[in-house]
């Protein structure tokens, strides 16, 4: 499909916005390389089944994702006034926030310790998006998080094939479900040049590990929440899972 200049040009603004994107894959191809190469030691066996380093790091990684996809809901939701824009916020903030229950609720029952800041890393998708205005702040929101749900799918793939522990594969096919769901509402946008979205996920460069980490929760704070917004409770993305709390759809909602 033939891509118009202002397409293309709002799309990639600048070389500091390509090195970005360039690096954007290498979280997620990071967790695959981690389950893949040994992390299948049993941490603590649960009366959900045992539970890998794998499984953990997969649990801290979605829930680092919401820490940096929600905060961009809330700028598009405020920023943008196109309908495709809009519905790629409401998108996001009711998915993050569903998996962000599922995630605190799995944390409390086997014992993990969430993050409550994104990596550093992902601090600066946040920060090079808000450095935009108008249909470049779109396209570069838009292309950021194309790439990195691209990104994520093998690491779901995964640990749904190889976790024994039945928390961790509910969560796996909820994440698997709203990832393909904000794919989809991303692509509605016609703001994706799919070429290039391919070529940042399969040749990820590598990125120090203090980059791609989440940093630790200070000691006794409390852990973050992403609330669904009020407005939004009913709302139907993918069909919440009901072990983690979510709201039943409405019946009437369309």
């Amino acid at each position: 499909m033939r891509i118009s200049r202002s397409t293309a040009g709002t799309a990639f603004v600048g070389g500091a916005l390509i090195l970005t994107l360039t690096a954007l894959a290498y979280p997620s191809m990071l967790g695959v390389q981690n389950a893949a190469s040994g992390q299948d030691r049993i941490i603590a066996n649960t009366q959900w089944g045992p539970l890998t380093e794998a499984d953990r790091d997969f649990v801290v990684r979605v829930r680092a994702a919401g820490l940096w996809e929600y905060p961009l809901g809330q700028l598009i939701k405020q920023r943008s006034t196109s309908p495709e824009m809009q519905e790629v916020s409401k998108h996001l903030l009711v998915g993050h926030g569903r998996l962000d229950a599922g995630c605190r609720k799995i944390s409390t029952d086997l014992g993990i310790t969430l993050p409550n800041e994104p990596s550093p890393q992902q601090q600066q998708f946040v920060a090079t998006a808000e450095g935009s205005t108008g249909k470049e702040f779109e396209s570069t929101a838009v292309t950021i998080m194309r790439v990195a749900h691209g990104g994520i799918f093998p690491t779901i793939a995964k640990i749904r094939a190889t976790t024994r522990n039945s928390l961790v594969r509910e969560l796996a096919d909820t994440t698997n479900d709203t990832v393909l769901d904000h794919i989809t509402v991303l692509e509605k946008t016609g703001l994706i040049n799919q070429e290039q979205v391919s070529f940042q996920i399969t040749a990820p460069p590598k990125l120090p590990q203090d980059q791609t980490t989440p940093p630790p929760p200070q000691q006794g704070a409390p852990v973050r929440v992403l609330p669904i917004p009020e407005d939004l409770k009913d709302f139907q993305t993918v069909a919440p899972n009901p072990s983690y709390g979510a709201p039943a759809p409405s019946p009437s909602a369309g």
